[in-house]
């Protein structure tokens, strides 16, 4: 009974955790928006206080169920060990091995200064939050925007508007290669070892490991029932129990309650147990199974589809009336990245987002898209080829967990200069070909743009864009609509520090 509890509730924040990045309408934030909010990571980074006390009381009480329900990435490896068990047609193919206590708190030790050094790359790579966040951004959700085209496509030709398709496209190649890196390394670990990266990399794991060794409410062993026969070590992914000492690593145990419902002679249950029995300590140097084999076809044909799917962006419109080619657009050299509306300033940034790539996902306008700096990789950044940030839309603060995008209304939205226009005179149409232009001036929100004679002394002269920096937010509207190619002729720079207009 405790263990389909457990599965129920796994699969239910698993699915709903999975949709809130997969899904482009912002429909499922306003429902499941809380279930990234209450991850251990974006909880500290965003000082919930209450989130906080909450998920170490319910350490404390039933153990490392966090890991087992709450965190997707846990719930991830459960489900390829899962599909690798069926295929085999065997269960019984873990077994105890000691923990590696070393590799644990190193990890932990090294997770720890680069949060507090701000190094938001290394925390990134290491929460388990932010991982599948990469995952599930970089290679679930080209899949599933693909699958809603295909829809959009047959459902248009049948005269109904259901579906509509939307773009697809690689936002950043270094992330999408890290996330495929992640992927492979947690399937491959998961295929063999079950929760392996839980228990010796996870630095989340390991701080909840430490408390569930207190935990109020753990799995026991009653060794007047048992008879030794180690079904419970063979079924064991967490490799927790040494069932020939009958004993259990609680600090490793994620409480997934498999073990129980394994013993034919009830030798095993979950109860109060406080203080009545120690945590193992490794006597045996017993080694994993290696059962398993290498042959995964199945994973290695999903991991090529994904890729593929992935690499190659959406077809887009190329030819302007079918008279002329349109250019694709660059990004400009910025000197200051821009940041998304409510990030305060780039140092309150970077100490509080998890490169999860939520608000990548969210975005609508296509203009959030991951770094590529080293020390800020996979923290969003803004960039105006394919949109602009649009005044009415703040998707990026409602889904945000940590707060490192906090925005209280769009009256904030639309005052927050998280940049301004800078005007490239040798790129300007007027200037350039001779012809009326004036799209940054009619396009821009704010009314920071006007159109003056390139000549003073002549008002017939080519009319060019003054900007007036003071009122410019720097949405990046006047840089998207700038008709020249490759390189606007108004492109936006960043401000380290946001202020209001």
């Amino acid at each position: 009974m405790l263990r389909k509890l457990r599965l129920t509730l796994a699969i239910l924040f698993f699915t709903y955790i999975t949709l809130l990045f997969l899904d482009f309408t912002g429909s499922a934030h306003l429902w499941f928006g809380w279930m990234a909010k209450i991850q251990f990571l974006p909880a500290v980074l965003a000082l919930n206080a209450g989130i906080i006390v909450l998920l170490v009381i319910l350490t404390l009480v039933l153990g490392r169920v966090y890991c087992s329900v709450i965190c997707p990435l846990g719930v991830f490896q459960d489900i390829v060990s899962w599909i690798n068990g069926r295929r085999k047609k065997k269960k019984y193919r873990f077994s105890y091995s000691p923990a590696l206590s070393w590799l644990r708190y190193g990890v932990l030790g090294v997770f720890v200064v680069a949060l507090l050094a701000g190094i938001g790359s290394l925390v990134a790579l290491l929460a388990p939050y932010s991982s599948y966040g990469r995952i599930a951004a970089n290679l679930f959700a080209p899949v599933y925007r693909w699958g809603n085209n295909l829809l959009a496509y047959f459902a248009e030709r049948a005269d109904s508007y259901a579906f509509y398709s939307t773009d697809v496209w690689l936002k950043s190649l270094p992330t999408f290669f890290i996330a495929l890196a992640t992927v492979m390394i947690l399937i491959v670990l998961a295929w063999r070892n079950g929760r392996t990266y839980c228990n010796t990399i996870c630095p989340v794991g390991t701080v909840l490991g430490f408390l569930s060794r207190f935990a109020l409410f753990r799995i026991t062993i009653d060794t007047a029932k048992c008879n030794s026969c180690t079904l419970c070590s063979r079924h064991c992914k967490a490799a927790c129990i040494n069932s020939k000492a009958h004993q259990i690593d609680y600090s490793r145990c994620v409480a997934c309650m498999d073990c129980i419902d394994t013993c034919k002679h009830g030798a095993i249950s979950y109860r109060y147990a406080y203080g009545k029995h120690k945590p193992a300590v490794a006597p045996s140097p017993e080694q994993p199974s290696n059962e398993g084999g290498n042959s995964r076809r199945s994973f290695l044909t999903a991991t090529a589809l994904v890729a593929a799917t992935a690499l190659v962006k959406a077809q887009e419109k190329k030819v302007d009336g079918g008279l002329a080619a349109i250019e694709d657009k660059k990004i400009p050299d910025r000197q200051t990245p821009i940041l998304p509306p409510g990030a305060q300033s780039a140092r309150h940034f970077a100490q509080h987002c998890t490169g999860c790539q939520l608000c990548v996902s969210a975005c609508p306008n296509g203009v959030l898209r991951p770094s590529t700096n080293l020390m800020k990789l996979m923290q969003p950044e803004m960039s105006y080829e394919r949109g602009y940030c649009r005044p009415e839309c703040k998707r990026c603060s409602e889904v945000c967990p940590t707060g490192a995008i906090h925005l209280t209304d769009l009256a904030e939205k639309v005052s927050t200069q998280v940049g301004h226009a800078v005007w490239v005179k040798e790129n300007c149409v007027p200037l350039t070909d001779g012809v009326d232009c004036g799209n940054c001036a009619r396009h821009c929100p704010s009314g920071a743009i006007q159109m003056i004679p390139s000549d003073p002394s002549d008002p017939d002269s080519p009319k060019i864009p003054a900007i007036n920096v003071e009122r410019c937010i720097g949405c990046g509207a006047c840089e998207n609509l700038c008709p020249a190619r490759p390189f606007s002729a108004i492109y936006v720079e960043g401000h380290e520090v946001q202020h209001i207009v």
